[in-house]
């Protein structure tokens, strides 16, 4: 289906606002909801080689050869929507192993309700039950912001999820190295140094034997 200018509605689409990506969203890709229709909008997305490269830069990858995104966005009641789809990348890491480059391949399914802001309630924290704030966080919907649904940083949310964090080449084993024992830090070595000579027998003094006493006994 083409639209005024002559796109289509599943030509991969560049958002404005992409063109000088920030730090925080370097993929921009925004829907405004007024403009979804009540039969659903699809929207197909792809990050150039600006927005690549400052996504990559934090995620601390080696590079992002290529990262696009489909989307179908569908009204429901309330103001609501249902955005399903999938992301696809191709990222270049390094072998925690090896140390080597490697490239893997991101293939994610995206199936997620956004609703106005309002309509989201603010987590209660129950006191060291992480699981079910995990839980919380996992059904509720995400916040329609400034009226639209910025279907860029939904897929750059989506691409970092999905990153390996230590990544291997096929094959790589970490194979600790563990070193030989060296003999001379045997708890026993230290007695060598300790060992007592061989007691010898005394040499008798040589020269001339002592005399013996001459002489009266003196008188008591």
């Amino acid at each position: 289906m083409s639209r005024a200018d002559g796109t289509r509605d599943d030509a991969p689409q560049r958002d404005s606002s992409q063109r000088s990506p920030s730090r925080r969203d370097p993929w921009r890709a925004v829907v405004p909801v007024v403009q979804i229709p009540q039969k659903g909008l699809h929207r197909e997305i792809e990050a150039d080689q600006a927005a690549r490269a400052a996504m990559a830069e934090v995620a601390g990858l080696r590079e992002i050869s290529s990262a696009r995104a489909s989307f179908d966005l569908v009204p429901r009641s309330g103001g609501q929507f249902h955005v399903t789809g999938r992301v696809q990348a191709k990222i270049g890491q390094t072998c925690v192993v090896t140390l080597d480059p490697l490239d893997n391949d991101i293939d994610e399914e995206v199936d997620l309700t956004f609703a106005p802001i309002e309509q989201i309630p603010e987590l209660t924290e129950p006191a060291g039950d992480e699981e079910a704030i995990v839980a919380e966080m996992a059904e509720q919907p995400e916040p329609i912001e400034n009226g639209a649904i910025d279907l860029g940083r939904l897929a750059t949310d989506v691409l970092y999820l999905a990153i390996d964090p230590y990544p291997r080449k096929e094959g790589a084993v970490f194979e600790p190295q563990v070193a030989a024992a060296d003999p001379e830090d045997h708890p026993f070595a230290a007695l060598k140094s300790l060992q007592m000579e061989p007691v010898r027998p005394k040499e008798k003094a040589k020269g001339k034997p002592k005399s013996k006493p001459t002489g009266k006994p003196k008188d008591k």
